[in-house]
């Protein structure tokens, strides 16, 4: 993976384009710190569809994906009920 400065980036943008469509993703840095990479779109959405269940995936799973906080019964103290 190729690693450009921010500067460089903008100024050659579209040659960072096909570089990144012919050899795969691109770093930008910023400032000496990794800050974005580019990759082609292709590579995009499989990673974006790896990282997100179905519906299906979700309901079929053996194990919770997430937790759902339950809080305690009986802490909440109720108002009396009106009088008419």
């Amino acid at each position: 993976m190729k690693s450009w400065r921010v500067q460089e980036a903008k100024a050659r943008f579209s040659e960072m384009l096909d570089a990144c469509v012919t050899e795969g993703p691109q770093l930008v840095t910023k400032r000496g710190a990794e800050a974005a990479v580019l990759v082609p779109v292709d590579q995009w959405r499989r990673i974006e569809a790896e990282g997100r269940p179905t519906l299906k995936d979700l309901l079929l799973a053996d194990e919770p994906c997430f937790d759902i906080p339950i809080p305690q019964r009986g802490g909440a103290r109720r108002r009396p009920p009106p009088v008419f």
